[in-house]
C-alpha cells in the first residue's frame, strides 16, 4: 500500500466548530501577538499551501493562523453548499471558539478573493486590512466567457474527485504532482496526499461548483478595504483589471512567479513583507 493512501497524522490543531464538526487548524508565531493574520488558501488548497509563508511570519514576529476548510485537508466533510457565505460562517465559528478576537489581518490566495468580502462583512471594527495574493475577483464572474470557464473547470473539478475516487491520481502523487507550490518536508507530504485523496478533491469540487454564487453573495456585502491598507501580489505582469484600482504602490508583480509559487520558498518572502507593510500601515 503506497503511503500516500493513508493520512500523515495531522500536525495542527482539530476544533470543534458549533454543529459539530471539526476543523484543523494550524497556528504559527508568538504566543498571544497580534494581529492574528488569518490564512485563507485557494481552490483545492488547504494549511499546507501556507507552510512557507508561515515559517516567515514567525520569523518576522507575526502570529498567523492557516486552516482547512470543511471537507478539505484534515477537515471533517461539510455538507453542500459550499459556498462563501457557508465557509465564512465556519471560519466565523473557528475563531469564536479559538477565542480570537482580533484584530486581524486577512491574507487569502486565489479563489479566497471571493472569501474576503465576507469575511470583512462579519469582522467589522476588528480588520486591520488585507493582503490579497493573485487573488479572484468576484465581479470578474459577470463577464459570460469567465463564467463559461468557471464552469468548465468545475466539471474538470468532478473527474478529478472521481478519478480520485478510483486511485487514479495517486500514482501521479507519487511522481511529485500536486506539489506546484514547492513546500518542503511533511507539508510536501501532506500536499502530495490531499491531491491523491477522494475526500479532498470531493470537497473541493462542491467549492468550484459554487464559485458563481459565491461571487454573488461578495458582491452582496458591497465593496471592502475603502477604510483600510489593501496589498494586492500578483504572478507577473497583469492587465489593469487584476489591480484591483489599486494605487500603485499597493500593487507587486513578482516576476516569474506563477499562480501557484507565490507561496512557495522563492516568493513567500513577498507576501511576508506585504503583511507586514499592512500592519504598519494601519497603525500608523
Amino acid at each position: 500500500m503506497s503511503v500516500l493512501s493513508v493520512a500523515p497524522a495531522p500536525r495542527g490543531r482539530l476544533v470543534e466548530i458549533a454543529d459539530g464538526r471539526r476543523l484543523h487548524v494550524r497556528f504559527a508565531g508568538p504566543l498571544g501577538a497580534t494581529p492574528l493574520v488569518v490564512l485563507e488558501a485557494g481552490a483545492f488548497g488547504f494549511s499546507a499551501d501556507w507552510e512557507t509563508v508561515q515559517a516567515g511570519l514567525a520569523v518576522a514576529g507575526l502570529r498567523s493562523m492557516a486552516y482547512d476548510r470543511g471537507g478539505l485537508g484534515f477537515s471533517d466533510p461539510a455538507p453542500p453548499p459550499r459556498d462563501a457565505a457557508a465557509i465564512a460562517a465556519d471560519l466565523e465559528h473557528l475563531l469564536r471558539v479559538l477565542g480570537e478576537n482580533g484584530p486581524f489581518i486577512y491574507c487569502g490566495h486565489s479563489m479566497a478573493g471571493l472569501h474576503a468580502p465576507l469575511f470583512a462583512s462579519r469582522h467589522a471594527g476588528r480588520m486591520l486590512g488585507f493582503v490579497l495574493v493573485d487573488a479572484s475577483r468576484p465581479e470578474a464572474t459577470q463577464s459570460p466567457s469567465l463564467a463559461r470557464a468557471v464552469g468548465a473547470f468545475a466539471l474538470l473539478c468532478r473527474a478529478a474527485a472521481t478519478g480520485a475516487w478510483l486511485g487514479l491520481l495517486r500514482p501521479l502523487a507519487v511522481l511529485g504532482l500536486g506539489n506546484a507550490i514547492g513546500v518542503e518536508g511533511p507539508a510536501d507530504v501532506e500536499k502530495r496526499w490531499a491531491f491523491a485523496d477522494a475526500r479532498h478533491n470531493h470537497g473541493a469540487a462542491l467549492e468550484v461548483e459554487a464559485w458563481i454564487p459565491s461571487a454573488q453573495q461578495a458582491l452582496g456585502v458591497g465593496a471592502f478595504g475603502d477604510d483600510m491598507p489593501v496589498m494586492a501580489i500578483l504572478a507577473g505582469r497583469q492587465g489593469p483589471t487584476s489591480r484591483m484600482g489599486l494605487k500603485d504602490g499597493n500593487v507587486i508583480e513578482v516576476e516569474g512567479a506563477t499562480h501557484a509559487s507565490l507561496l512557495g520558498p522563492r516568493h513567500a518572502d513577498v507576501i511576508v513583507s506585504s503583511v507586514a507593510r499592512v500592519r504598519d500601515a494601519a497603525r500608523a
